[in-house]
């Protein structure tokens, strides 16, 4: 990935950052996307340190100019943009019946409306740059990649508002696949399982994002864990390769896929 820009939502911890060093140490300019600036500086620094290349952006992805705004330091910063990673989110789980329609719509806004703008953004740069590549006869590859979930496969109990989101991120990422794929921009999404990060940690830890409590029950996670055929979970590592696997040159002819990362969970 020697020399390719890449935007990764959601990268200053966990998974998202676990993509941004694998990207980084594999030759890419990486910008860091996050909520908190404390994160994103720290993650820079970390890559910076190894000899990578990064920025960062702080920032709500649910704003409406976030991302025209991310789009446009990205090109400032490194004059173009090659991959693009939707990352970012959290859950807010509850039963249909005692769901509000904020905590439903907060979920649509983050996993889904989100990754629509900034794909629409990202349009001159994939699409348009694709199209006119192909036209000089340049063979160059563009790379999107939405996060989606197990949830947005098979539904998941008190994840009315999460599944519905990541159901229709797989939905947004094949019909992408479809609109953009004769420009070489391969789109596709992964669907992960039970990966250890701070939104599958115990809820009892009493973490919050935007207010709202984020985690597993400790019984709930014991209980996911010992449904999973290699018998735990993930790790952000495991679950960056695959994100690395479709923002690479490897999967060139990979479009409209959901790889699922599960550890057998989910066949």
């Amino acid at each position: 990935m020697e020399n390719q820009v890449a935007i990764i939502t959601g990268s200053g911890r966990g998974v998202g950052k676990a993509c941004a060093m694998q990207m980084a140490q594999a030759g890419a300019k990486v910008i860091i996307s996050d909520l908190d600036e404390a994160p994103a500086v720290e993650a820079v620094e970390e890559i910076r340190a190894k000899g990578g290349e990064a920025a960062y952006f702080a920032g709500d992805v649910t704003a409406p100019e976030f991302a025209k705004e991310l789009m446009h330091f990205a090109v400032e910063t490194y004059g173009g943009i090659d991959v693009l990673v939707n990352n970012a989110g959290y859950t807010w789980d509850g039963m249909i019946h005692k769901m509000s329609d904020e905590q439903f719509q907060a979920m649509i806004d983050i996993h889904l409306m989100a990754p629509f703008r900034l794909i629409r953004e990202a349009s001159p740069y994939f699409r348009d740059a694709g199209k006119k590549d192909k036209e000089q006869g340049i063979e160059k590859y563009r790379k999107i990649v939405n996060v989606s979930s197990v949830a947005g496969v098979m539904g998941n109990v008190g994840q009315a508002n999460y599944s519905s989101a990541k159901a229709g991120l797989i939905g947004l990422t094949k019909t992408v696949a479809r609109e953009w794929g004769a420009y070489n921009v391969n789109c596709n999404a992964v669907a992960f399982g039970l990966i250890d990060t701070r939104l599958t940690q115990s809820k009892e830890k009493g973490e919050t994002v935007n207010g709202s409590a984020v985690g597993i029950p400790e019984k709930v996670r014991a209980m996911f864990e010992k449904s999973i055929p290699q018998g735990r979970a993930g790790t952000a590592e495991e679950a960056a390769q695959a994100i690395f696997y479709l923002a690479s040159p490897l999967s060139n002819y990979t479009n409209g896929q959901v790889l699922h990362i599960n550890g057998g969970w989910y066949t």
